[in-house]
Parts: C-alpha cells; structure tokens; sequence
C-alpha cells in the first residue's frame, strides 16, 4: 500500500495545484470570503483523519458555556439529513453525524447545528448566540473565523508532507499560515522540552503563531447512557474494542497500558455499523470463554451503535464507553486567556452599540 501511494505521486501534484490556485482566490478576495463582527471559532487540520478536533470542540465548549451562549457548527459528516439543522434532544448520528450527537448528547445546554454552507448556518446561530464553534472548518473557505486553531496530531508529524492521494494532506502545508495558534495534540504526557523545541521546528510556525502541546485525558468507564462504570481493566481482561475512528493508535496504546489481550473490531472512520458488524462481534464476544471480558468502545462510535435495527442487539450487549478529554501540557491559562479574550472582546464591543 506504501508504494502503491507513491504511484500516485502525479495525481498529488494535480489536486495541490487545483487547491492552491483554489486559495490563491480566497486570499485574492476573487472567491468570497465572508467576515463576521460575531466570535467565530475554527477548529481544524491540514491533513485527513483525526487530530482531536472533537475533544478540543468539547474543551472550548466548557471554557465558554459558563459566561456564553455557545453554539457549534457542524457539516455533519455521514447524516440522512440536508440543509440546516438542529440537534434535538437524544440526537441520532443519522440526523446530525456522530461528533454533533456526540456534542448534544453531552452538552444539552448548548445549540448543536449542522450546515453544509457555513455562511447560511453562522447566519442562523447569531441571533441568541455569544459565539459560534466551527469543528472541522478549516479547509471551508467561504467562512474567514476570527480565531482559527489548528491541530497536528503527534503520532503522524513526520510523516511525509504529500498531498492526497499520495499523501494525507487536504491542502498543502503553507495554509498553516491561516492559524491563530498551532496545537500538537495527542503527545506523551512527559513530553519534554527538547522534544517540543524538536516539535516547533517541524512545524515551522510563524512570528504570531504560539505553538501549544496537549495529551489526551482518558477518563473512567461509561455505560452507554453514561452512567459510570466500576469495571476495571488488569492483565488478566480480554478487551474486545469495537472502533470507527481514523487514528487508533493512541487508544490501543492506553488499552494494552492495562491488558495486551485486546480483540480490535476495527472499521474505517465515520463507519456506519451494520447489523452483520454488530453480530459477527457479539458471537465471537459470546464465544469467548475468558474469565474477565470487557466491551469497548470510544463516545464517537457510540453514536452509532443507537440506530434503530440496531438497538435490540445492542442492548443486549455490555458496552462500554470510554471518553476522552484534552489535557495541556502547559501553557493552558495562556491558551484558555487567549479564547476567552477574544470572545469578551466581541462581547464588549457588541454592548457599546
């Protein structure tokens, strides 16, 4: 497969020139590009797959709900639905997406929207709303946020900056200029200096950029309607771990901290379980004949597992959740200083008129 990307060199030159000459419009204010006197907060990557825009939409999501009324918007990735939306009560993945469920699911308090157009969904959100979180948006240029974060995901930062097909990159690697802050998430939680000088470097950031280094925060065991769980994870547990996310590396690496007992059920990103999935990994669940088994699965692919032809069996089944969070390296006063500045600012400014 490695060589086979490689064929495909001629075809990433192709799509980076189309993307390119695509930017080049924006930034020439050829292709519109709208502004709006409203915080609008990007989260994003250069790269396709995760780099935890989820776990930092749901960290800026508790900065701010306390002081503001916070709304996030979605393209909503997988869903039967189109145009806008809003997420209601227990919001199923094929309404919204898995992330935007996800988000309701989590935070009731809070709007949860989906729009394929950025613009007409922004639009919407602004009246009755203190600021607008935009997951996965860096590549939608039609939108220019107030405030743009952008993730690098540690386990793939050497890889070769090839653009797709060849390479995982959606634009090339110059469009970090666009970025407020840069975040390397996903790293050792004893990453040390040296290690982030080595970091910085790579990422060539610019003069205004601030680089920042965040871990990921596993935490307790869930049942599927989030109750906590008192199950414990030890040498002697067969884990069966069902996933539908792009990078599982760091979620096998905390897993197998715990057991190397590990049956991964393993499907792409976004993945819409069917019937047959469900069955095939309960049968050999059922056919397990250890004494201590768990079933695990992260809070995306939860969102998932509650379509309707699915529910008899899986509630059948003793899943198990496991959340994750964002935790900062350091530096975290001065990043959660820099968001919330930027939206009081607004704030201030909006209650002078």
């Amino acid at each position: 497969m490695k060589y086979l990307r490689w064929l495909l060199f001629p075809l990433s030159l192709i799509y980076g020139l189309v993307v390119s000459i695509r930017n080049w419009c924006y930034d020439a204010d050829i292709l519109k590009s709208t502004l709006f006197n409203f915080p609008v907060i990007c989260i994003g990557n250069l790269d396709v797959g995760g780099a935890g825009k989820s776990p930092m939409a749901e960290y800026l999501i508790r900065l701010l709900k306390a002081d503001n009324k916070v709304a996030t918007l979605s393209r909503g990735y997988g869903r039967s639905t189109t145009g806008y939306l809003e997420a209601g009560k227990n919001a199923a993945a094929t309404q919204v997406g898995d992330e935007p469920a996800q988000f309701k699911n989590k935070f009731t308090d809070i709007t949860v929207a989906v729009c394929a157009n950025r613009v007409t969904g922004i639009k919407k959100l602004i009246p009755g709303h203190d600021v607008v979180i935009l997951d996965d948006a860096y590549q939608h240029r039609a939108v220019k946020p107030g405030f743009s974060i952008l993730l690098f995901d540690y386990t793939r930062i050497n890889e070769p900056r090839l653009m797709l097909p060849a390479g995982n990159l959606r634009e090339p690697f110059l469009g970090r200029w666009r970025a407020d802050v840069l975040v390397v998430s996903k790293c050792p939680p004893s990453l040390s200096h040296q290690e982030k000088q080595q970091l910085t470097e790579r990422l060539k950031p610019f003069p205004f950029q601030k680089v920042y280094f965040t871990s990921i925060a596993y935490q307790p065991l869930q049942s599927l309607n989030g109750a906590m769980a008192t199950n414990i994870i030890d040498a002697d547990t067969t884990v069966f771990l069902l996933s539908g996310i792009a990078n599982t590396t760091p979620l096998l690496q905390h897993l197998q901290g715990f057991s190397t007992k590990i049956i991964h059920h393993k499907y792409p990103d976004h993945h819409q379980f069917s019937l047959k999935n469900i069955t095939k990994l309960a049968d050999e669940f059922e056919a397990c004949t250890a004494e201590k088994k768990l079933l695990i699965t992260t809070e995306k692919d939860a969102q998932r597992l509650g379509e309707q032809q699915l529910l008899p069996l899986v509630n059948k089944l003793p899943f198990l959740v496991l959340p994750i969070g964002v935790k900062f390296i350091d530096g975290e006063q001065e990043f959660a200083g820099l968001i919330k500045n930027y939206v009081r600012e607004y704030s201030s400014h909006n209650s002078i008129h």
